[in-house]
C-alpha cells in the first residue's frame, strides 16, 4: 500500500517545493528565428528548449493557475474540472494527449520517461537556458496527475474522456463535451503494459529529484541536473508509486495489454505487447534503487522474451531500443547491479547490442527503414502518420549513447546522423520548413490543435478560421510525407497534429546542443517565405487519395486507359501474328 504520509504530502504544494522561474520566460515571436545568436549559451537553442516546454503548458488540463508560475498561456482556460467524478475521484489536471481532449496514460508515461531520462544526463543544459524551473513545473504537472490516476495498488486510470465523443468535437477548451468517463485497469482487468510503463516513468523521475543519486554516464559528463531540482520528499513519493506499480505488473496474472482488457474504448493508444514495458520498468527501478533483484528481473525478461537484436523504433508502443541504451548506461553507472545478480557486467555485450541496432539504421539494413531524398529517416508503418517522431527518437538515443560508444569513429557516426535528423526537423529539408511551431516564419501556421485553432466547425477544420487563432509555440508537428512534401493544412492531422509524445525528445535534444556548444539551428540561415504548400494533394491517413487502395480518380482513370491500350496492343499483336489462321477461321465460320 502507498504510505499515507506520502499521499498527504501530495496535497501540500509547499511541502513539495516547486521551483520559481527566474527570470520568467515567454516565447519570442517567430521573426526571432532569423537572428543569429551572439551569446553563450546559444540564444536560439535556449529558445528551442524554452518553447518546447511551453508546449506542455499549452496542453494542460484542469485548474491552470495551480503551481508556482500559474498559467502562462493566456488563451488557455480551466477545463475538465470534473474528470474522475464518475469514480468519486479527482482526475482533473494532467495533459491532453494531442490535438483534442482525451487524457491518455500510456503516451503520458512515455513522455515523462523520455523527459526525465534525458534530464538525468543533460540537465545542465536546462540550467544554461534558465529553464530548470520550467522543467520542474512540466514534470510535476505530469507526475502529479499520474499519482492521482493511481489511487490504489492495482488501480491505474489509463484514459479519461471518450474517443468517440472527443473525435466528434472541434472547438475550444470551455465547451468540451461530457461525459468524460474514466477507464481504469485493475487486477480483474489487467494492463501489464500500462502498469509497467508508468512504473518506469516514476522510477526515472524519482532519480531526477533525489539529492543523493549520481548518474554520470562518463567521467566527463555534465552534472545530472541542477542541485536545486532535488527534492527528497517528492523523490520518495515517485519511487513509492514506481515500486507498487511494478509489483502489480510483475505479480498479476494473466499478463495482458490494457487494450486486451478494456477493448475499443481505449483503442487510441492500443499497444501491441507488454514484454518490453515490463523489462524497462524493472531496469529503471534497478537503476533508481541500486537493487540487484530488479536488475535480475530485467535481464531475465530480456532473455525470456527474446528482445535481443530486434529492429523496432522507440515510441509509446515500443521501448526496445531504449532498453539497449539503458542497459549500456547501467553497465557504466551501476556495474554492481549485474554482479549482485550473479551476472557479468558485460559492457562490451551491451555496446554490441546497441551498436548493431544503430549501425543497421546508418547502413540501411534496418527493416522497413530508409532515408528520404531529403535525408529524413523514414520507417514504413511507424513514420506514416508522424514522420518526425521516429527520427527525433533515434536522434535522442544516438546522442545519448555516442559518448560511451566503443570507438571514436562510432561516436562521430552517431553524432553526425543524429545531428542530420535534428537539422532536418529544424529546416534543413527540401521544403525549407521548420517543423517547430512559432520558431521561424517558415514554421507551420496551422497545426492540428482544437484549442489553438479557434475554430468550431468540424466540417471545415482547414478553412474555419482562415488563420489559426493562437500560436502553440514549441510544438513539433507530425511532419512531411515520404517524398519530403509537407501540407500545412489543419485537417491533415497525419502531418500537422501535435502531441505529448511527439515533443518528448525535443527538450533533451536542445539541452544537448547547448552543452555541446552547437552553432545555431539550421533555421537561422533560412529566409522567411521560402516554404510554400506544394501543389497537388497529399495522400496519407488523414486525407487519403480518393477511392479504394488510395488511388485518386485521375490515377484510376490513367490505369484504366493503360489497361485498355495494353489489351488492344496485345490483340493487335496476336492478330498480326495469327492473321492467316484467323482469316481461315473467319471464312469457315462465315460459310456455316
Amino acid at each position: 500500500m502507498l504510505p499515507l504520509i506520502l499521499v498527504l504530502l501530495l496535497k501540500s504544494s509547499s511541502a513539495l517545493g516547486q521551483l520559481t522561474p527566474s527570470p520568467t520566460y515567454s516565447p519570442p515571436t517567430a521573426s526571432a528565428g532569423l537572428v543569429a545568436s551572439t551569446s553563450t549559451p546559444n540564444t536560439q537553442w535556449s529558445n528551442v528548449l524554452g518553447n518546447s516546454l511551453y508546449f506542455y503548458d499549452a496542453q494542460r488540463s484542469g485548474k491552470l493557475d495551480q503551481g508556482t508560475y500559474g498559467n502562462r498561456v493566456e488563451w488557455r482556460n480551466d477545463s475538465a474540472l470534473n474528470d474522475g467524478s464518475d469514480w468519486n475521484l479527482d482526475l482533473s489536471g494532467g495533459w491532453y494527449d494531442a490535438g483534442d481532449y482525451i487524457k491518455a496514460t500510456f503516451p503520458l508515461s512515455f513522455t515523462l520517461t523520455a523527459l526525465a531520462w534525458g534530464a538525468l544526463t543533460h540537465g545542465e543544459g536546462y540550467d544554461q537556458a534558465q529553464q530548470t524551473a520550467y522543467l520542474d513545473g512540466t514534470l510535476r504537472w505530469g507526475y502529479d496527475w499520474l499519482i492521482r490516476a493511481h489511487p490504489s495498488d492495482d488501480v491505474l486510470f489509463v484514459q479519461v474522456g471518450s474517443g468517440d465523443v472527443d473525435n466528434s468535437y472541434w472547438g475550444g477548451d470551455e465547451n468540451i463535451p461530457t461525459p468524460r468517463p474514466g477507464y481504469p485497469i485493475n487486477s480483474s482487468h489487467p494492463g501489464t503494459d500500462a502498469w509497467s510503463s508508468t512504473a518506469a516513468a516514476f522510477a526515472l523521475g524519482s532519480m531526477l529529484y533525489s539529492p543523493s543519486i549520481s548518474y554520470n554516464v562518463t567521467s566527463t559528463s555534465s552534472p545530472p541536473t541542477s542541485p536545486s531540482l532535488s527534492n527528497s520528499t517528492y523523490s520518495s513519493l515517485l519511487l513509492s508509486h514506481a515500486k507498487t506499480l511494478y509489483a502489480t505488473a510483475n505479480n498479476t496474472s494473466p499478463r495482458s495489454t490494457y487494450y486486451s482488457s478494456l477493448g475499443e474504448s481505449v483503442a487510441a493508444y492500443a499497444s501491441s505487447n507488454w514484454q518490453d514495458d515490463l523489462t524497462l520498468s524493472a531496469l529503471s527501478l534497478a537503476v533508481a534503487t541500486n537493487d540487484s533483484t530488479y536488475y535480475a528481473d530485467a535481464y531475465n525478461y530480456y532473455v525470456t522474451y527474446a528482445l535481443s537484436g530486434l529492429k523496432e523504433v522507440w515510441n509509446w508502443d515500443s521501448v526496445i531500443p531504449a532498453i539497449y541504451v539503458l542497459f549500456a548506461e547501467t553497465a557504466i553507472t551501476r556495474p554492481q547491479l549485474a554482479k549482485g545478480a550473479g551476472l557479468d557486467t558485460n559492457l562490451t555485450g551491451w555496446r554490441t547490442e546497441t551498436e548493431n541496432y544503430f549501425d543497421s539504421i546508418i547502413d540501411g539494413t534496418f527493416k522497413r527503414s530508409y532515408l528520404t531524398k531529403g535525408g529524413l529517416l523514414y520507417v514504413d508503418g511507424d513514420s506514416d502518420e508522424a514522420s518526425l517522431n521516429p527520427a527525433m527518437a533515434i536522434a535522442m538515443l544516438m546522442f545519448k549513447y555516442a559518448p560511451i560508444a566503443s570507438s571514436q569513429q562510432k561516436t562521430e557516426e552517431y553524432n553526425d546522423f543524429a545531428q542530420s535528423q535534428l537539422s532536418y526537423m529544424l529546416g534543413n529539408n527540401p521544403m525549407n520548413a521548420v517543423y517547430l511551431v512559432g520558431s521561424h516564419p517558415n514554421s507551420p501556421q496551422n497545426p492540428h490543435s482544437a484549442p489553438a485553432s479557434g475554430g468550431t466547425n468540424i466540417k471545415a477544420i482547414r478553412t474555419s478560421p482562415a488563420t489559426e487563432a493562437h500560436v502553440i509555440y514549441g510544438a513539433m508537428v507530425g511532419g512531411p510525407l515520404s517524398d519530403d512534401k509537407f501540407w500545412d493544412w489543419r485537417d491533415d492531422w497525419a502531418q500537422t497534429e501535435v502531441a505529448l509524445d511527439y515533443n518528448a525528445m525535443i527538450p533533451t535534444l536542445a539541452a544537448m546542443q547547448l552543452l555541446n556548444e552547437t552553432s545555431d539551428p539550421h533555421y537561422v540561415s533560412i529566409q522567411a517565405g521560402t516554404y510554400s504548400i506544394p501543389s497537388g494533394q497529399p495522400c496519407d491517413a488523414a486525407l487519403p487519395c480518393e477511392g479504394s487502395g488510395g488511388l485518386s480518380k485521375g490515377a484510376k482513370a490513367g490505369i484504366a486507359i493503360g489497361v485498355i491500350l495494353g489489351v488492344l496492343l496485345i490483340v493487335a499483336a496476336i492478330w498480326w501474328w495469327k492473321r492467316e489462321k484467323i482469316a481461315s477461321w473467319w471464312r469457315k465460320g462465315y460459310r456455316r
